[in-house]
């Protein structure tokens, strides 16, 4: 049998089925409402976009030019008959091209959208793609648990070695990207799948060349997810690179004599410097690797930004407080690049869950909502929308209850 014939019944048993991986409307704005806001006509490059479901959604929702590429024209062509029954056709551009060579200058997109992506590609090839402040989405399917079992293993090795959430995580920000978020889908994203496929397998026409193998390979991965299914799972990845002009990093053991003044120049009061004197003292809540800088261009430090222990009713949670920023270098994207700095390092060190008492026109943006949401409340008076949370992992349940602050606070 021909390699030709294999690709041809390949394409053949998928066509016409609505999504080519796991996934969902519900699921795509989800990773949609983690890339933050967006231009008023944000320009998207989806690739692998197959029959376009998500490409249709980002320019029916979010009102995006959607410039969407895949190599197999069948595909396209069903996206533009979809795009055209939604009054879509002048949105959404299908194009024919090999994802290795993108025929786009550098900063053409405001989103990239790559569902099923081969995620260390997407890292090193897909950022120059991008404009200032431009957000990189990906799915990928994962391992969901630290053991997976011989028949799982076996079978993703053969086909596609699988990673962890957090070591996904950890390979963006090594790359220099900013996890904005991670969205493990549910299991109803695979029945929006295998469903339809198993459905095309049973009526499919196997004394077609290269059929039968189709088919039966079809089967023998509905049958692995049916089985093995907790196992692994897709996770989507919301990313973004991180701002070059501040180098972040954990600070060194000497430079809490640097961090002090600043800290205290921030806020014009000894008292947020002393409130971190006091928490280096704690070894309850003390977080090894969770104390940040950001760098100037000329090396000095110009943010700090600190995360702590603090619990829910007695579960454990992150605090971030204090953030600083130098007065010379308030307003220019320090304290931004401290912050993303310091939660992605939370996110690796495993915190699936961070709080914040601060500005509401502010901490939203890096995915914060407020507290109560979630049922957690403070155990003193401040306004609602200013007692704020971020899940960092939302496979671990958000503990509901009263927020305990270290001691050092004195609330």
């Amino acid at each position: 049998m021909s390699d030709n014939a294999s690709r041809d019944s390949f394409f053949a048993l998928h066509h016409g089925l609505p999504r080519q991986g796991p996934g969902s409307d519900a699921t795509t704005r989800r990773l949609l409402a983690l890339t933050g806001p967006l231009p008023e006509r944000p320009r998207v490059l989806d690739l692998g976009c197959g029959p376009g479901r998500s490409a249709l959604l980002l320019a029916a929702e979010a009102g995006a030019e959607v410039t969407a590429v895949d190599l197999h024209e069948p595909f396209l062509a069903e996206l533009r008959r979809s795009a055209a029954d939604r009054g879509l056709d002048d949105s959404i551009h299908p194009l024919r091209a090999d994802m290795g060579a993108l025929p786009f200058p550098d900063g053409s997109f405001d989103l990239v959208w790559a569902e099923s992506s081969v995620f260390d590609r997407a890292l090193a090839e897909w950022r120059r793609l991008l404009a200032p402040g431009g957000t990189l989405v990906l799915t990928e399917c994962v391992w969901t648990t630290a053991e997976p079992g011989p028949a799982a293993r076996a079978f993703w090795e053969e086909h596609y070695p699988l990673r962890t959430v957090a070591e996904l995580s950890a390979a963006a920000v090594a790359a220099g990207y900013h996890v904005l978020g991670t969205v493990l889908q549910p299991e109803s994203d695979w029945a929006e799948y295998y469903g339809p496929l198993a459905a095309h397998a049973d009526a499919a026409d196997t004394t077609v060349p290269g059929m039968a193998e189709a088919v039966a390979g079809a089967r023998a991965e509905i049958a692995m997810r049916r089985e093995h299914g907790s196992d692994y799972g897709y996770a989507g990845f919301v990313l973004r690179p991180a701002d070059p002009r501040w180098r972040t990093r954990p600070e060194t053991a000497e430079e809490a004599s640097v961090v002090r003044p600043l800290v205290a120049a921030a806020f014009g009061s000894e008292a947020e410097a002393e409130l971190v004197d006091a928490l280096r003292r704690d070894p309850d809540a003390w977080l090894p690797g969770l104390s940040y800088v950001a760098e100037a261009p000329d090396g000095s430090i110009a943010a700090h930004a600190l995360i702590t222990r603090c619990r829910v009713d007695g579960a454990p949670a992150a605090a971030l407080a204090p953030v600083a920023v130098a007065p010379a270098y308030q307003r220019t994207g320090a304290g931004q690049a401290v912050v993303r700095a310091v939660l992605d390092a939370a996110r690796l060190r495993g915190e699936p869950l961070v709080l914040v008492l601060g500005h509401p026109e502010y901490y939203p943006r890096f995915g914060f909502v407020r507290a109560s949401e979630y049922g957690i409340k403070p155990g003193f008076e401040v306004p609602d929308e200013a007692m704020m949370a971020l899940v960092l992992d939302d496979s671990v349940p958000v503990p509901p209850g009263t927020l305990a602050y270290p001691a050092a606070f004195g609330v």
